[in-house]
């Protein structure tokens, strides 16, 4: 599991995005996006900055812009519909909403007469980005300003800003800017002194905040990272193994072939020249890729969540 800045592909210049998954946990990541996860059925286990619970059929998770969010729902079902979007569409001068908490329960929907709209909502947001007839977009923006402005008009906000709250939001920025370094120079020497020294904490206070904002250590974390990048080098360039393992941030191939197959459940090679392998057997997969079988189309990277 890993958390990074996440840059999403649009099919246009509409920053909508929609889609529906079964039985998947997400890494940990952040985007300016505002992103809604309906919990269509079953449940799960989410994370969004400092908030850990368990969303269940109905509910409906609010990640506001630049939230750090991740879900650990590996040994659950559930049936998840996500909606994506820039806040700029709602707002052009948009500010964090604030909320006091980013899960909204089916009960609170139904009493704020909310749940019709949420539905009617994640229809036309797919609907209407699928089949582009005129109009579309100011439709689609007019069903998204409505509903979060419902939305906001009931649900419980932050109203007072304390000092506590401005240091976790300095803290909060602070890690997305490692995590987007990182995401760029994975291949350098990225130590774990390194990275709490780039916080300005000890290594210790450091290890515990990142474990409990993106679901995993620090270690496991840069691994993921750089077998993401491998991933995609093994499966679109000619580089041989040895140069890749380097390229990757790997001081030896043998190290390389061990957490490769450990995060994938595959060797390097096999990975390489299996062209029938399923991506949803795969623990971890290249997001960056322009390779549609690959990605099927989004970006939302999925893991065995088993690992450290």
């Amino acid at each position: 599991m890993k958390a990074f800045h996440e840059v999403r592909s649009y099919d246009s210049d509409f920053m909508v995005w929609h889609s529906s998954y079964k039985n998947i946990s997400f890494l940990a990541h952040w985007h300016k996006e505002i992103e809604f996860i309906y919990i269509h059925d079953g449940s799960a286990r989410i994370s969004i900055n400092d908030h850990i619970f368990v969303a269940k059929k109905g509910d409906l998770v609010i990640c506001d812009s630049g939230n750090i969010h991740y879900s650990d729902s590996y040994d659950v079902d559930n049936s998840l519909d996500f909606v994506i979007f820039d806040p700029n569409l709602i707002s052009p001068l948009y500010e964090k909403s604030n909320l006091a908490h980013p899960l909204v329960t089916h009960e609170m929907l139904e009493q704020f007469h909310l749940n019709e709209e949420l539905l009617h909502l994640i229809n036309i947001v797919k609907t209407e980005t699928k089949a582009k007839e005129t109009y579309y977009q100011e439709i689609v923006i007019a069903t998204l300003t409505k509903f979060w402005y419902q939305l906001l008009r009931k649900i419980p906000k932050n109203e007072l800003i304390s000092l506590e709250t401005t240091n976790r939001d300095a803290m909060l920025y602070d890690l997305q800017q490692l995590l987007s370094y990182i995401d760029s120079h994975y291949y350098d020497n990225l130590s774990l002194s390194f990275a709490a020294n780039k916080m300005n904490f000890s290594k210790s206070h450091f290890s515990k905040i990142f474990k409990k904002l993106t679901g995993i250590n620090y270690v496991h974390y840069i691994n993921l990272i750089r077998i993401e990048h491998a991933a995609g080098q093994l499966r679109n360039t000619p580089d041989k193994v040895t140069d890749i393992a380097i390229n990757c941030g790997f001081n030896n191939v043998r190290n390389f072939n061990r957490v490769f197959k450990d995060i994938t459940g595959f060797t390097p090679t096999a990975f390489a020249t299996d062209t029938y392998l399923d991506i949803y057997s795969l623990s971890c997969y290249n997001r960056k890729t322009s390779d549609k079988k690959f990605v099927e189309n989004d970006s939302i990277t999925l893991i065995n969540n088993e690992l450290p």
